[in-house]
């Protein structure tokens, strides 16, 4: 029996109640929601138990995990399943914070492996939208060691020592391994991460859940795994370039560029030998990739993910910014 061939793919959202989320998913970006907390949209993830669902065409209620061991390389690369096999590396969202999220880092690759069985967490941050004076918080506000950050985690006070950056539609930032974080209310953002759901929690505002509870704090964790030398920049310094591509992340873990196009722009994938995620952050556009008429149509808030095996595509569009992810 012959299998269906690949196409460009969109997936079912997988959308998550937080405790600190809001309707932007629902009001800004269209997800199908009834709740008045919705945090986050998986758009593309391969977390056990959290499967994406294709939502279109011949592979329609497919997941992600079934399709990887199905059609391995044609669908990651060659590289990526050598080095990944049938897990898929990265996790795609978008996040509406509403309240502030709590202050946390994640574990690198090292420590997640040997505490976790999993990949680290390495992610980067794009600003769909935010409020006014919405900020996120990233690392400290001057030098921090171990023994003066224990005294702040003790005394409750670590808000007093956080880097807060006030932030607006288009900032880009970095959020390596072992950064200490954390979003702010009013800000509607699209997530780019490993496959990993490890959290270290370090401050949660002292607020309780709907039980109330406090949420679990995990300060031995976050003390082995956290950075305090702050070397790496993690605010990103890009200048768009309109029907071009503009670097915005490069790291083992994923690359990052944003493509603004507002007439017609052909991306060669050819030399990538890696599926390439497009998350659509302004405007909307038409994705050709063979020309047998098989177009896909991405708007604001949607994300597809194109196989491997597709090496080429052509964004016709009045109007779009799309962030383009690959391995």
């Amino acid at each position: 029996m012959s299998r269906s061939p690949l196409y460009i793919l969109k997936f079912n959202p997988i959308l998550k109640d937080k405790i600190w989320g809001g309707t932007k998913l629902k009001h800004l970006l269209n997800k199908a929601s009834t709740s008045f907390s919705v945090g986050e949209s998986w758009e593309i993830s391969d977390v056990e138990g959290d499967y994406s669902v294709v939502s279109h065409g011949e592979l329609s209620g497919r997941t992600l995990h079934e399709l990887l061991e199905e059609y391995k390389e044609q669908l990651v690369g060659t590289k990526n399943f050598q080095r990944f096999g049938t897990k898929f590396p990265l996790l795609i969202k978008f996040i509406d914070a509403k309240e502030d999220l709590s202050v946390q880092l994640h574990p690198g690759d090292e420590i997640a492996k040997q505490k976790h069985n999993s990949l680290g967490k390495t992610e980067m941050w794009h600003i769909v939208q935010a409020d006014k004076d919405a900020n996120i918080i990233a690392g400290f506000n001057q030098s921090v060691d171990k023994e003066l950050y224990q005294k702040h985690v003790e005394q409750k006070s670590i808000k007093d020592i956080l880097n807060y950056e006030q932030v607006s539609k288009g900032d880009t930032f970095f959020v390596y391994s072992g950064l200490i974080h954390a979003i702010g209310k009013g800000v509607l953002l699209a997530e780019i991460q490993q496959t990993s759901d490890i959290t270290y929690r370090v401050y949660d505002w002292d607020r309780k859940d709907s039980n109330g509870k406090y949420r679990e704090l995990h300060q031995k964790d976050a003390l082995e795994a956290i950075d305090f030398k702050n070397e790496e920049e993690y605010k990103i310094t890009y200048t768009p370039v309109k029907n071009g591509t503009s670097s915005l992340v490069e790291c083992p873990h994923f690359v990052t560029n944003l493509i603004e196009v507002d007439h017609s722009m052909t991306i060669s994938h050819k030399e990538l030998d890696s599926f390439v995620v497009y998350m659509c952050v302004e405007g909307e556009a038409l994705l050709q990739y063979n020309s047998s008429g098989d177009d896909v149509k991405i708007k604001f808030g949607e994300t597809v993910l194109v196989p491997a095996c597709i090496k080429s595509i052509n964004i016709q569009s009045e109007g779009v910014k799309l962030l383009q992810t690959y391995i």
